[in-house]
């Protein structure tokens, strides 16, 4: 009897601890930013992640599983946030991160920055991602994942997705007003008489209020994308996350410290002839297991690889218009709803029959792509989704027709504000000081942090839209991949943009790289802080451009000179912090221009050593240059720098960015 329930328990151990091993083989949802950047073996980053991950759940915790830390110095200090689920009990939480963290630095080996993290149906549900930038407070929407219930509504579909958007809004709300450290909310509420809905909602507890509601509003714009049909899903981003399901997933209330086992009556000793037996039972059972293991590997495999097609096919569905809708929505593309004309094709005011306001960019038929490749690109330029660039709706692709549908954003462009000798009135230092702040963030996002790495190639005043309260969002990025598939690499023969804004380097020699549109982003930066253009600055007397009057009255000490006179008020620091980053972004040596990250900190931070600024580029000072000055086809992007022609060629309008495909 004794051997019998020996071999019962050994053989529960076993499937226990190989149930475990098979739990932690892989992270649920992770992403390893390959773009951010490497760090090296052995380095004082390696040495610093491994200190910080080790101890991160022996630190000090705030209530709920969150845990905010960082290590080092600049600039080899790392920040990491983790965070449970509130409903899970502290030493699950503690193992659930202590399994993410060996788990995540095995598949993202040499990554400085990555995410990652558990979501599943019972009760181990925590997220871990470290950086090499200060995280905490920083709401960040993307990379985002999501999962759905295999099983969808059949019947009430309406009534439900209107359900899922009442208790969804009502928690929002309640989450993001709760004070931190408790920046969450469960609830429910009846779709009929034998359905309820359960759902919960979650931002990290750094997030203010606005941010928060903000970060959760942005996940159900991509509800389409997973689940509207689906009787569960949820949606997951670095800052906040919520979910839904037809039954009750979460606990009432946060579980205490588990209680204390039940004393244990020892067996008397097995007797010597159960010893073989014993062994003979563990070899089997183990020689089991594994075989199990491996058949369980197997098939979970190729069921993410059949999810993983299934999800890209939904996704295609739901972003596809068809050609009709967008023909009523745009009143047959009449002029009266033309909103301009580009390089790229006509842009459009629509709108859809369920009331909202689109813009649809009715491509020309120049690209070269096929419809494969074509409708390929425009789900990889879908997925980026940030607070500081125009929204891809969808497209059409029908009817030999290529058609791109964005959010509609009412305000105009940026130029017709800082430029508009009326409008830059109102443009105080705050709203200004904002647009630049945002067009930052933006442009890191394409750099950086985005799925794919993405080169404006024309950042200017005119692609920077405003949105009712000002925010600035950055359009036309990712749209010369459309049309050139041969423009992926660091050298072009054909230079694209507009002149005035483009590197030296570009225009002269066809070199492109991020540098390049961070010299836009300089000119653009003291084009808003001066209200003047760069190509019309000065008078026909006075060869002096932009760059060279910011530079000239930065060595004098008289920088503040550069400051639009029609402009009362403002921090003096934050417009000379301005003017100096301005000009570090301007400088004619590529490599001492600085990144958009450090752009960022610069502009966010008050203790940031800022370097010195050297010669900007002066090439810009000549009106025409030479047939014989470069081998290169100069194009340039628009009429904006006086309407001067380079030599013989037409000018072109906003044949724009460039996207390296490279999933981070």
């Amino acid at each position: 009897m004794a051997s019998s329930r020996l071999r019962i328990y050994v053989f529960l151990f076993v499937i226990h601890y190989f149930a475990l091993t098979i739990a932690q083989l892989e992270l649920q949802y992770h992403e390893c930013y390959i773009n951010n950047g490497n760090y090296i073996t052995n380095s004082t980053y390696e040495a610093n992640l491994n200190r910080l991950l080790n101890s991160l759940t022996e630190n000090p915790r705030i209530n709920y599983g969150f845990y905010n830390v960082s290590y080092g110095q600049n600039p080899d200090k790392v920040y990491a946030i983790a965070l449970c689920r509130p409903d899970m009990e502290p030493s699950s939480c503690s193992d659930c991160i202590n399994v993410a963290r060996k788990n995540l630095t095995s598949l993202c080996p040499n990554k400085v920055t990555a995410i990652g993290g558990y979501d599943d149906r019972g009760y181990n549900n925590c997220m871990l991602r470290y950086a090499n930038y200060d995280i905490f407070g920083l709401m960040e929407n993307a990379p985002y994942f999501f999962v759905y219930a295999e099983s969808n509504i059949t019947e009430n579909l309406i009534e439900f997705n209107q359900t899922r958007q009442r208790l969804l809004e009502r928690l929002f709300s309640e989450a993001a007003a709760r004070p931190s450290p408790n920046k969450y909310a469960t609830g429910k509420e009846a779709v009929s008489d034998i359905v309820t809905m359960y759902a919960l909602v979650q931002c990290t507890p750094d997030l203010s209020e606005a941010d928060c509601k903000e970060c959760l509003h942005d996940t159900t714009k991509l509800m389409s994308k997973c689940c509207d049909r689906r009787q569960g899903g949820r949606v997951i981003n670095p800052s906040c996350s919520f979910r839904y399901e037809t039954n009750k997933f979460f606990k009432p209330s946060i579980a205490g410290p588990p209680g204390s086992p039940d004393p244990v009556t020892p067996e008397p000793p097995p007797r010597k002839k159960n010893h073989t037996i014993l062994i003979t039972v563990i070899v089997s059972v183990v020689a089991s297991v594994i075989l199990i293991t491996g058949i369980c590997i197997f098939l979970r495999v190729r069921k993410l690889k059949l999810e993983d097609e299934n999800v890209e096919e939904t996704i295609a569905k739901s972003l596809q218009f068809d050609f009709e809708t967008i023909r009523v929505a745009t009143d047959n593309f009449s002029d009266a709803n033309k909103l301009g004309q580009g390089g790229f094709g006509a842009v459009y005011k629509g709108m859809l029959l369920n009331g909202e306001t689109i813009a649809v960019k009715r491509l020309s038929k120049n690209s070269k792509q096929g419809e494969i490749e074509f409708k390929n690109e425009v789900l990889l330029l879908a997925r980026l989704q940030h607070r500081n660039l125009v929204r891809l709706l969808g497209f059409c692709l029908e009817r030999k027709e290529r058609i791109l549908v964005y959010e509609f954003v009412p305000n105009a462009s940026l130029d017709h504000f800082i430029f508009d000798p009326i409008n830059r009135e109102h443009m105080t230092w705050e709203k200004r000081y904002k647009i630049i702040e945002g067009i930052a963030r933006g442009l890191l996002y394409l750099h950086e942090d985005s799925r794919l790495r993405i080169i404006h190639r024309d950042l200017k005043a005119s692609n920077i839209l405003l949105d009712s309260e000002m925010n600035p969002k950055i359009s036309d990025f990712g749209m010369a991949r459309l049309f050139e598939m041969d423009q992926t690499h660091s050298d072009t023969n054909r230079v694209v943009g507009t002149f005035g804004y483009m590197a030296p380097e570009y225009v002269m020699h066809g070199r492109f790289s991020v540098k390049s549109d961070i010299f836009s982003f300089g000119v653009l930066v003291l084009e808003i802080v001066s209200g003047q253009k760069r190509s019309s600055f000065g008078t026909e007397e006075e060869t002096e451009d932009l760059l060279t009057y910011a530079w000239r009255n930065w060595n004098e000490g008289a920088a503040l000179n550069l400051m639009d006179p029609t402009m009362t008020g403002g921090s003096t620091s934050e417009m000379m912090k301005c003017i100096h980053i301005g000009l570090l972004c301007v400088q004619e040596n590529v490599s001492n221009r600085p990144g958009m990250a450090l752009v960022v900190n610069m502009l966010n931070g008050d203790t940031v050593t800022i370097p010195a600024p050297s010669k900007p580029a002066f090439f810009m000072k000549c009106s025409v240059i030479p047939e014989t000055s470069s081998p290169l086809d100069v194009i340039t992007g628009s009429t904006e720098s006086g309407g001067q022609g380079i030599g013989n060629v037409p000018l072109s309008k906003n044949e724009a960015s460039i996207t390296e495909l490279s999933p981070r």
